[in-house]
């Protein structure tokens, strides 16, 4: 069949829809957001930096240069400089806190330095009564008159020191009963001993003792406890007169019978004795802070107020 070429033909237009930049979408805003985000975390960097000491500023820089220093020695760090906030350390009264725990390790170290002086001033003592003891007993027995009263003196080592004790004998009394004078054998120990301890620079304590056979004339008269500060104060004096310096007597005390050298015969002869200790320098310092206070000595007279 023909075509009628006069027959007009329908015109299709076709049209393109484009998309609205569809790749874009709201990313732009989460950026944004972190701009400005960033913004004011400079800005707040920029005034604490500006607000911050230079103390407080060398301080931060030490810590992070060293911190386990700081942390565990203390010393220059975040605390070192005065601030709103109190630095670390033990002491919350102190702005400066890392002087607080700088103090804190100073007071150990000076303790721990304290310590091991005193050891070291014991152990040389103990060296010099062990050589003491060695040298008292070669004088005793190189000596052929006290060798035979060797088993009457007695050395032991005690925490206060070198002890020397000489014990009194049924057959050879140190004193004639209820008297203080020296027997001749007891003076040549006493001062055959008095020569060596001159060599020394340790003090030296005295005390008396007796056993506990009542004196004569009663506990409220002259009794044991006199007698016994008697006896070591002649002892005293013997020791003197073999070269024992006046200073170096530390203290001379009468316990008449409350420390028994044999509790189960309390009137044994070995009850009655005298005993030398050679102090250590600790027991040098006990003695002579004995009866002190922080503000020193208190008088007798003011002990006796209630």
């Amino acid at each position: 069949m023909a075509t009628n070429p006069d027959k007009l033909q329908p015109i299709i237009v076709k049209k393109v829809k484009k998309g609205g930049h569809g790749a874009h979408g709201g990313a732009w805003k989460i950026a944004y957001a972190d701009f400005v985000t960033a913004m004011m975390a400079f800005f707040l960097l920029m005034w604490l930096l500006g607000s911050t000491s230079e103390g407080d500023k060398k301080g931060l820089a030490d810590f992070f240069a060293s911190p386990m220093k700081v942390a565990l020695q203390g010393g220059s760090g975040a605390g070192q400089s005065s601030s709103v906030i109190n630095g670390g350390g033990t002491d919350l009264t102190r702005t400066t806190g890392q002087n607080a725990r700088a103090d804190a390790a100073d007071v150990v170290q000076k303790k721990m330095v304290i310590e091991a002086v005193k050891a070291e001033i014991a152990r040389q003592d103990a060296k010099k009564m062990q050589s003491l003891s060695q040298k008292i007993s070669a004088a005793i027995t190189s000596n052929p008159k006290l060798a035979e009263f060797s088993s009457q003196i007695r050395l032991d080592a005690t925490p206060d020191g070198l002890q020397i004790q000489i014990v009194d004998d049924q057959r050879r009394p140190m004193f004639d009963s209820g008297s203080a004078v020296v027997k001749p054998y007891m003076r040549d120990i006493l001062r055959e001993i008095g020569a060596v301890l001159a060599e020394v620079d340790n003090k030296v304590s005295l005390d008396g003792h007796t056993d506990r056979t009542p004196y004569g004339s009663g506990e409220r008269g002259y009794s044991n406890w006199e007698l016994s500060a008697d006896r070591a104060n002649a002892s005293r004096r013997e020791l003197l007169a073999a070269g024992l310096p006046e200073d170096h007597v530390g203290r001379v005390v009468g316990l008449a019978a409350s420390n028994l050298l044999d509790p189960a015969d309390p009137t044994g002869a070995t009850n009655r004795r005298i005993s030398i200790i050679v102090l250590t320098k600790e027991a040098e310092e006990r003695l002579v802070g004995f009866g002190r206070t922080a503000a020193g000595p208190v008088p007798v007279a003011q002990q006796a107020k209630p």
